[in-house]
């Protein structure tokens, strides 16, 4: 655990009491802070109270008084598209609100640290699509490479649940908007933006906000290194604002459209192939199509951004590559679950919007395509161009048929559940094609999370194999 540092005595109100909640509380505690606690939840509050945190109702006539400062969990709106009751009770009576994301940058470096021969670093992850499997992939390099490696934030574990770092060692942080929009400090070593596509939006008051959450890691923080996808105009922007030349290496930008051959420090791939330019020469190389687990362009372009950081925290290419070979991919993103008869299975429930999905439609060649769910603004017109891959589509979720007339033309089957779908793809299924979930929509209109629904196709293919 990670004890807040610079809160001793004070009061510190909690509220949401999930995973990153409690972790805060605790790490509060063990800091010598006193952690106030609610949820509007009656069962996550008895589940705080039983492990002894203490209460505070925030609707008491006292309630804000002597309160040091607010945290929030990632899920409660503090702006848009209204701020929480309790956050605009705090704001009002002048506490400041932060998250745990900001008490983790506030209480990592400890005196410690001055005996260590190499000082530990962050590297921070954000951006649309890919940054978990961008930074699992860093962390799974490092460990492969020897170095000391945690992985926490949005994924694996709480912020501020870690390990304090080792001499050399390297956390890896995967930040959604939601955790970068409110962190009073965000200072990581190395800050990587992988791509913007619409997202949450109503959240963050429409785009411009949206890409102002992701832009604060590299805005506020400062970070010594920046690796920039660039295949997006808000990308390119931000690679801009941050360099001080074209041939500033102090960013590294990283595109899977375009040869990046500038006097600067980039790394692209083309056709299967990373490669490192810097000052206008190639300096290194990778054959990524000899990393199984990665197919596609969104995760060359994943690799592209972890080799980065990687060639920054000064590893070899030739290791780098070794170690990507060895890497087996996340759960639901691009997951290869079952083969059989020339047929493959693929689980990338994690494409919960259009852009992921036609990520996922542009790494395979003949797909049966299950497609569903809760579709977000636009529907699945940005996916017509992408369909002649598509043998033909299999349709979930309470709204299949009227998702069913999304798709242009393209043959398809209204399945509704996912059982009948992957039987229906699975008979259907010739040799040489992907049976690939990539809903392109949110999940909650059957299930609680992306992560039941992948379950569910693991479940449903395991069946239909034996």
């Amino acid at each position: 655990m990670i004890p807040v540092r610079g809160l001793s005595g004070a009061r510190v109100f909690v509220l949401g009491l999930g995973r990153s909640g409690l972790t805060a509380a605790r790490a509060l505690e063990a800091g010598g802070a006193v952690p106030l606690c609610w949820d509007d939840s009656a069962e996550a509050r008895d589940a705080a109270e039983s492990e002894g945190l203490t209460l505070h109702d925030p609707k008491r006539r006292d309630a804000w008084e002597a309160m040091a400062l607010m945290i929030v969990s990632p899920g409660i709106p503090h702006l848009y598209p209204a701020p929480n009751p309790h956050v605009a009770d705090a704001m009002a009576a002048g506490v400041p609100v932060d998250n745990d994301i900001g008490l983790f940058f506030r209480s990592l470096a400890t005196p410690d640290w001055d005996r260590y021969e190499v000082a530990p670093k962050v590297v921070a992850v954000t951006g649309s699509n890919g940054k978990s499997t961008t930074s699992a992939l860093i962390h799974h390099a490092l460990r492969e490479l020897g170095r000391e490696s945690q992985l926490a934030g949005n994924i694996g574990r709480g912020v501020l649940d870690i390990d304090p770092p080792g001499d050399g060692g390297v956390v890896v942080l995967e930040l959604s908007s939601y955790q970068t929009e409110l962190a009073r400090a965000l200072t990581p070593d190395v800050a990587v933006f992988t791509n913007l596509s619409p997202d949450h939006l109503v959240r963050h008051g429409g785009p411009g906000g949206y890409f102002a959450a992701k832009r604060r890691l590299f805005a506020e923080g400062g970070p010594d290194r920046a690796v920039v996808g660039i295949d997006e105009p808000e990308g390119r922007f931000l690679a801009n604002q941050l360099s001080e030349a074209a041939s500033d290496d102090r960013v590294i930008r990283v595109s899977v459209r375009e040869k990046l051959d500038g006097p600067g420090w980039s790394v692209f791939a083309r056709k299967g192939f990373l490669s490192e330019y810097r000052k206008g020469r190639q300096v290194a190389s990778v054959d990524l199509r000899e990393v199984p687990e990665l197919p596609g362009a969104h995760n060359h372009q994943n690799a592209c951004a972890a080799f980065a950081v990687l060639r920054t925290l000064g590893s070899a290419p030739k290791s780098i590559e070794e170690a990507f070979r060895s890497f087996k991919g996340l759960p639901h993103r691009s997951q290869l679950v079952g083969e059989r008869d020339g047929v493959r299975f693929v689980n990338d429930s994690k494409a919960t919007n259009v852009d992921a999905a036609a990520q996922a439609l542009q790494a395979f060649d003949r797909i049966r395509w299950i497609v569903g769910g809760q579709v977000k603004d636009g529907g699945l017109d940005a996916l017509h161009p992408f369909l002649n891959r598509v043998a033909k589509a299999y349709v979930i979720g309470r709204q299949a048929a009227d998702i069913a007339l999304m798709l242009g033309g393209a043959p398809h089957a209204v399945c509704t559940t996912m059982a009948e779908a992957v039987k229906a793809a699975g008979a259907e299924a010739q040799p040489g094609d992907t049976v690939l979930l990539a809903p392109a929509a949110a999940s909650f209109d059957q299930y609680d999370n992306f992560e039941k629904r992948g379950e569910d196709f693991v479940s449903q293919v395991g069946k239909l194999l034996g």
